[in-house]
């Protein structure tokens, strides 16, 4: 399905009814290509994403020896590590990974990383089948179709304005998040977040 058509949320259910089962999304993996790809950028000093600099085969695969799938504090996991980042995706991934940066380079990282994206799934889907575990993959269909299974599905939306709407909201709390970082508020009220959310709305 499309961004911001349900997949995740789709993916997740199943997981809660499904027993010994796990979720994985290849926009994950893509939108942190897209996170290395832009941080390579801001070390050299460019002032925009420039995909041709960027994207060279061998950048390529050092962006890719920065993605480490394995278990972490007991959950199976992707942990990037490299360009000033040292993170898990699932702590980033919907703040940092859904960044209007990455967002507006994603289509251009993915066009030239399919083969590289579908690797690492298959390696990642192969360690947690091995695990015991039954793996929810969701994501686009230029990628998922390359992955052999006898269950596919795919999700539409009658009204794609709601894209738009979502990925607006989820725009707007990974920048409240960052307000309240900033400002060292660990549990901020309800009250507080809805004035900052009505400032960053002020700003759009």
């Amino acid at each position: 399905g499309l961004s911001g058509t349900g997949k995740g949320t789709t993916v997740a259910r199943l997981a809660e009814l499904l027993p010994d089962s796990t979720t994985w999304s290849n926009g994950n993996v893509f939108r942190s290509l897209t996170l290395l790809a832009l941080k390579w950028c801001e070390a050299q000093g460019l002032p925009a994403f420039d995909a041709a600099r960027a994207l060279t085969p061998d950048n390529l695969r050092d962006f890719m020896s920065m993605l480490t799938f394995d278990k972490y504090n007991g959950k199976f996991d992707i942990r990037i590590q490299g360009l000033g980042v040292d993170a898990l995706v699932s702590d980033i991934c919907n703040t940092e990974l859904k960044a209007p940066a990455v967002g507006k380079a994603i289509p251009t990282v993915a066009n030239v990383t399919q083969g590289e994206v579908v690797k690492f799934v298959a390696e990642a889907t192969a360690k947690m089948s091995a695990a015991g575990l039954t793996v929810l993959i969701e994501g686009r269909e230029a990628t998922v179709n390359h992955i052999p299974t006898p269950h596919r599905f795919a999700l539409t939306l009658s009204d794609t304005a709601v894209i738009g709407q979502r990925r607006a909201a989820q725009r707007l709390m990974a920048s409240a998040k960052k307000v309240f970082e900033a400002a060292n508020v660990q549990e901020p009220k309800g009250e507080d977040i809805a004035a900052v959310l009505k400032m960053l709305v002020s700003y759009m």
